[in-house]
């Protein structure tokens, strides 16, 4: 609803009086751009571009005022949007990209002191009393139309912003070009360059605009650069700035909802962001194979699930970082792995097997967790390296030569 307001000027304002300011309005123009450059600094740093329309826009504050005086009779009635119209007209887009909310009061205050203080001398003595209250009521409706014009702006700017963030997650999610993901994180603002990563999961129960304040909250607080995507019942984030990624995904996780959260590598640049996406999007679809994922959890950590899945970047990732690496040391590290892994992970059942002594089993099994990252002797990493023989074993088939 527009505010409007009406009040008792204290007398009349006289012909005299009204035809004085449009007789000296010229000399307040000046008077007021001189007291910008001297007493803002700010203002005298702008580019003369910016500073010439923001002059006009003062100046077009004395010339509304003029009007206004000269018309108003007994009762003062004016309204934000009447004021909105007159003083701003086109600018208020480029007012609010110019200069910040408190630069806009400091510009329209001195624009104000300027007329209060050179006014008494412009009228008579009978009519002073009412220049002043006018020059009172018009700051007043001044104020509540540049409350709207910046409230305005900033939700203008919030919906295109939510657009160009929706249109960088999709790239990023598309794995598009380099040079179309860099354009549209520069449209977004974006200025996040190591320390990214992509997580996926269920969205919180909150309305969509709630759940993308709060986490745009959590980000703020933990120093993260984030962009937000609720997918239908999926929420996607970017993170940037990322220095402890099991730390600062743990903090995100609170705008989460239940189920697993996943998230991917992380990468130096937001060219490189679609392949931390495809992980975490991958893992998220096969985390319900290991219930007891933590959470949130890495999609490097989900690659026997993945693999399962039909995910053939996880099934490479197998071979290439476990098979290949073991059977290059050698087939016995190969085959004391197969045995400890099916034998129920029993040291003296595995040595029984291969007939050698359980401290070289130790030794072996010590071997393949420098060579692979993977623990023999932790249940879970049991379980990838297991995965890891089947699949590699299945590739070297499969890549064979036909007879």
């Amino acid at each position: 609803m527009k505010n409007s307001w009406s009040a008792k000027i204290p007398r009349p304002v006289s012909a005299e009086a009204k035809a004085a300011v449009r007789a000296h309005l010229g000399e307040l123009k000046t008077a007021v751009l001189h007291q910008l450059n001297t007493s803002l600094p700010w203002y005298r740093d702008l580019p003369a571009s910016q500073r010439a329309s923001l002059g006009e826009i003062a100046q077009q504050g004395l010339t509304t005022f003029a009007d206004w005086f000269e018309h108003s009779e007994n009762t003062v009635k004016t309204s934000v949007s009447g004021v909105l119209h007159s003083v701003f007209g086109n600018a208020p887009t480029e007012l609010s990209r110019t200069v910040s909310l408190q630069q806009a009061v400091q510009l329209l205050r001195t624009v104000l002191q300027v007329v209060e203080t050179q006014l008494p001398a412009i009228v008579a003595e009978p009519d002073k009393a009412a220049a002043r209250y006018a020059v009172v009521f018009y700051s007043r409706e001044i104020a509540f139309a540049l409350a709207e014009v910046y409230a305005r702006a900033a939700e203008t700017r919030g919906s295109w912003d939510a657009r160009l963030e929706a249109l960088l997650l999709d790239s990023i999610l598309a794995g598009d070009r380099a040079d179309e993901i860099r354009s549209r994180a520069a449209a977004t603002g974006w200025k996040a360059n190591r320390g990214i990563t992509v997580m996926v999961g269920q969205p919180d129960q909150l309305e969509e605009p709630q759940l993308v304040a709060k986490l745009r909250e959590i980000a703020t607080r933990a120093d993260l650069e984030i962009l937000i995507g609720v997918l239908s019942d999926r929420l996607v984030i970017v993170l940037g700035d990322v220095n402890d990624v099991e730390a600062d995904t743990r903090t995100i996780q609170r705008g989460f909802g239940e189920g697993p959260i996943v998230y991917g590598r992380i990468v130096d640049s937001l060219v490189d962001a679609p392949s931390s996406a495809q992980e975490a999007l991958e893992g998220f679809s096969a985390a319900p194979a290991w219930p007891a994922a933590p959470r949130p959890v890495a999609a490097s950590e989900l690659l026997p699930e993945r693999a399962l899945n039909g995910d053939t970047v996880a099934r490479a990732a197998l071979t290439s970082q476990v098979y290949r690496p073991l059977s290059r040391a050698g087939h016995s590290l190969l085959e004391t792995v197969d045995v400890y892994t099916t034998t129920g992970g029993s040291l003296e059942a595995t040595a029984r097997q291969l007939f050698i002594h359980a401290n070289t089993v130790r030794y072996r099994l010590k071997r393949v967790a420098e060579l692979t990252g993977w623990d023999p002797t932790s249940p879970r990493d049991a379980y990838v390296l297991q995965v890891a023989l089947m699949t590699g074993r299945l590739d070297t088939v499969l890549n064979q030569p036909q007879q």
